[in-house]
């Protein structure tokens, strides 16, 4: 609704996750190198890790983007513990439609369609997202499933993307044999001030603003208050561009951010990373 009027080309803080609109901050690239490394050093399994709303699936999607067309990806990322055999929903994420839905006649059929890619000299990765909410033995599944690998050249890997706890439950005993063979790991921080500065700039420009549109102290009250989280930057930003076209002005400041704070907050929705009702100081010139 505000894109004209800021000379936008489209919303710049979308929540939803695009590749193109990654900003590399210091654990994103890392990040990057560790999903890139696990991938080209055969590791079996890599884990990513980081907070709600980090750019887990945002990073993710650019490192699919960059594979080789050899590779074939499947992706899983809707599964509960009541959802079913994990080994059925693997095979769907490869398009493999087996005859019979019991177990061993989808591993047959998974296998199978393994063994005809591997033919072609491909391999195949399976990805799962939000993967905390596997529990135990949907994420020893996935260890037996590992075991593909066991008599033929490395051909399925595994990327294992998941918020905190994912670690916690991955240090249980039961699942010693499954973590040991995490062979590429890495856990996604939040942004600094500096980088949230830049990465307010990197979405705006990307889709055509100017640069000046947001204030410094504009950015820093968002991040104070979003800890540097980037889905709730892109909150954060997202309306104050509303309450700017609202009041037909042309940038934002630290006032008009304080505003958006207060009234997000005031909602009682929106976690204030600062764990307090913003009274907010004035953040221009720190």
């Amino acid at each position: 609704m505000y894109e004209q009027h800021f000379g936008l080309s489209e919303r710049p803080f979308s929540l939803s996750p695009e590749p193109r609109f990654l900003y590399l901050s210091r654990h994103h690239e890392m990040a990057l190198t560790s999903l890139e490394y696990g991938f080209a050093g055969g590791a079996l399994i890599t884990l990513l890790t980081g907070e709600v709303g980090c750019g887990k699936t945002t990073l993710v999607r650019h490192f699919v983007a960059g594979l080789d067309p050899a590779v074939s990806v499947g992706v899983i990322s809707h599964t509960h513990r009541g959802s079913g055999k994990l080994l059925q929903w693997v095979a769907m994420a490869f398009g493999v439609t087996p005859r019979r839905q019991d177990v061993a006649s989808v591993y047959q059929a998974f296998t199978a369609h393994l063994d005809s890619l591997v033919a072609g000299g491909k391999r195949l990765m399976l990805i799962v997202d939000e993967a905390q909410n596997l529990g135990l033995s949907r994420l020893e599944e996935l260890r037996v499933l590992s075991n593909v690998n066991d008599s033929r050249t490395l051909a399925f890997q595994l990327v294992l993307v998941g918020q905190p706890e994912l670690r916690t439950t991955l240090r249980r005993p039961k699942l010693r044999q499954l973590a040991q063979r995490v062979g590429a790991d890495y856990h996604l921080g939040t942004l600094s001030r500096d980088e949230t500065r830049e990465y307010v700039r990197h979405r705006i420009q990307l889709t055509g603003g100017s640069p000046c549109l947001f204030s410094v102290g504009a950015i820093d009250v968002a991040h104070l208050h979003s800890g540097g989280v980037p889905r709730l930057v892109n909150q954060l930003c997202d309306t104050a561009l509303v309450y700017a076209f609202a009041e037909q002005r042309f940038d934002v400041d630290a006032a008009l951010m304080e505003q958006v704070v207060n009234d997000r907050a005031a909602g009682g929705i929106f976690p204030d990373a600062t764990g307090r009702h913003p009274r907010l100081r004035r953040l221009v010139g720190e």
